[in-house]
């Protein structure tokens, strides 16, 4: 008897040892992350307010870690040729995706077939950053302001054109949610990115546009681009001139962009709750601080299951704006 309960004694020892062992390197990795750079994908063309946040967060994260955390611009899809990339990448903490309401909260609505489920192939981290969407137009629109820019719009059905940074992008998605709340007929250009509509536009090639503040506020400075009004609820301080386009007599209209971090489906608790405490600490930084009060954007930095409640809302929100507004990928 003595003997058999020894011999199973030593069976579950060498068995706890066993799991112990293969556990050892995923717990020791896990203590030690990061040991190598961390891919930041921005699914834009560079000389957006996507990338604008994203580098401002990974300088501050370069520094906290110790180890590089580099921005790959990888453009496509309306987002999807990133997004998939990050989807088949090994849930390890050494790549990391910028969201952000075009491929989280309109693409599964907008796009068939897409080769992932933004809400099984990714964990959300935390959102980054919620920024002032801005509609402005190239100064040779004989239009003052907003009211004059949407009846001009009205006598000329079909004359206009605007960019945005691609399908799906969160300037399409504020610029269609315009049209159909004011009845304009305003054809669709889609670029790769910010940068390349903005060249554009301010080229004069394209009359008008909705992107970011961080990413127009130079070109609205200098009188390149006209701002004629703001999605958001109340004007911004940096353009309090500004309307909002609620206040010309389009009840509860609203959009914003924002921006927030997802890792691949499988990634460890742990670390997705440390890139997430490193990001809510990059965000205090006096940098970001600075920067992203100079550009009207309120920073988040809340818990993963904060960010998935949110991108839980948006998606309900915009499903709903794309079947109405007839929102489609060409």
């Amino acid at each position: 008897m003595n003997t058999t309960l020894h011999f199973r004694r030593r069976l579950l020892g060498t068995a706890l040892l066993v799991v112990a062992t293969l556990a050892a390197p995923h717990a020791i990795a896990q203590s030690d992350w990061p040991t190598k750079p961390i891919r930041f994908v921005v699914p834009f063309a560079p000389g957006g307010t996507s990338e604008i946040v994203a580098r401002a967060v990974a300088a501050e994260l370069t520094k906290q870690l110790g180890q590089t955390v580099y921005v790959e611009n990888k453009p496509g899809g309306a987002g999807t040729v990133a997004m998939a990339d990050v989807a088949k990448s090994p849930p390890d903490g050494y790549t990391m995706i910028l969201g952000h309401v075009g491929t989280l909260a309109v693409n599964p609505y907008m796009l068939a077939n897409q080769p992932y489920d933004v809400n099984k192939d990714f964990v959300p981290v935390t959102l980054l950053a919620k920024v002032p969407n801005v509609f402005v137009i190239h100064p040779d629109v004989p239009a003052k302001d907003f009211a004059e820019f949407v009846a001009y719009a009205k006598k000329n059905p079909g004359k206009l054109n605007y960019g945005s940074a691609g399908n799906g992008s969160a300037g399409h998605l504020a610029m269609e949610y315009l049209k159909l709340v004011t009845g304009m007929d305003i054809a669709h250009i889609p670029y790769k990115g910010t940068g390349p509509q903005l060249t554009d536009l301010l080229a004069g090639r394209t009359q008008a546009s909705s992107a970011g503040l961080p990413a127009l506020a130079p070109h609205i400075k200098s009188g390149k681009l006209r701002a004629i009004a703001v999605g958001t609820p109340q004007r911004v301080a940096q353009m309090p001139d500004v309307p909002t386009v609620a206040e010309m007599g389009y009840k509860d209209f609203e959009t914003s962009q924002w921006y927030g971090i997802l890792v691949p489906a499988g990634t460890p608790p742990a670390l997705v709750k440390r890139l997430q405490e490193e990001s809510a600490k990059a965000l205090r930084s006096p940098a970001v601080t600075e920067r992203f009060a100079g550009d009207g954007a309120v920073a988040g930095g809340g818990p993963s299951s904060e960010f998935a409640a949110f991108i839980a809302r948006e998606q309900a929100i915009w499903s709903d704006i794309v079947r109405r507004a007839h929102i489609h990928s060409d």
